[in-house]
Order: C-alpha cells, then sequence, then structure tokens
C-alpha cells in the first residue's frame, strides 16, 4: 500500500509543478512586449507654398500583451488617418531637426494614444517608433 501512495506521489507531484509553470509560461507570453508595423510605410505630402514636399514614415507601435496588439491591429485603419492628417500639418521646421521630429514623434504616440482611448478606453500603445523618415 505505501509503495501505491508513493508512485501515486511520484507522478502527480510533478504534473501539478509542470502545470504551475505551463500556467506562469502563458501568463508571461500575454505581457510580452510585442510591436506592430504600420505597413505600408505612410507617405503624403506637407506644408505650404509653390512647391510640395513628400513625407515617407516607416512607424512601429510598441504594445504589452497579445490582446492589445489584436487591438491596435483591428484599429490600424484610424490609427493611419489620425497620423496622416498630423504629418500633413508639418512644416519643414517641424521636420528638419532631430529635436523637432523627436517632438513629431511625441505628438503622434500622444495622438495614437488618444485615438485608442477614445475607441477601447485605455490608450494600449506604450511607445511610437520612426524605423525610417524620410522627408523631401
Amino acid at each position: 500500500m505505501k509503495a501505491w501512495i508513493a508512485l501515486l506521489l511520484a507522478v502527480v507531484l510533478p504534473l501539478a509543478a509542470f502545470a504551475n509553470e505551463e500556467k506562469e509560461g502563458k501568463e508571461g507570453a500575454e505581457q510580452q512586449v510585442a510591436y506592430v508595423g504600420l505597413v505600408p510605410a505612410i507617405v503624403g505630402n506637407f506644408g505650404n507654398g509653390p512647391r510640395l514636399k513628400f513625407f515617407k514614415a516607416d512607424i512601429a507601435l510598441r504594445v504589452t500583451g497579445s490582446e492589445a496588439k489584436a487591438k491596435v491591429e483591428h484599429h490600424e485603419p484610424l490609427i493611419r488617418n489620425q497620423l496622416v492628417m498630423l504629418f500633413s500639418q508639418q512644416t519643414e521646421q517641424t521636420l528638419s531637426t532631430l529635436e523637432a521630429k523627436e517632438a513629431l514623434r511625441q505628438e503622434a504616440l500622444k495622438q495614437v494614444q488618444q485615438v485608442l482611448t477614445q475607441e477601447e478606453g485605455k490608450p494600449l500603445v506604450d511607445d511610437l517608433l520612426f524605423n525610417n523618415l524620410i522627408v523631401q
């Protein structure tokens, strides 16, 4: 009888430990950082004057968790529209220096978070990154 109990414990205890590790692994996976790339790149014109100026922005949004990633991907058309409107309002001065580009990045992040807060009740996006920003 003692041998059966010992055998049963030898089999059950490792399974319980494995189940706890698997549960913790799933929770960790749901909270992993992910990047949602806005593909294709956002392209448009900006500024006033006789000559058209163009921009091309490759943008990635940093989110935490698979649920946030799915929601951001669902609202991508709205996010893209907001960013196109923001970029089209820029001038040469607001796109000419590193400091100006950083200010634009911060404003873009703020607007994306506002849109997602209106749609989902929370900002969802932790950061906005310019993978490439070309102004011509």
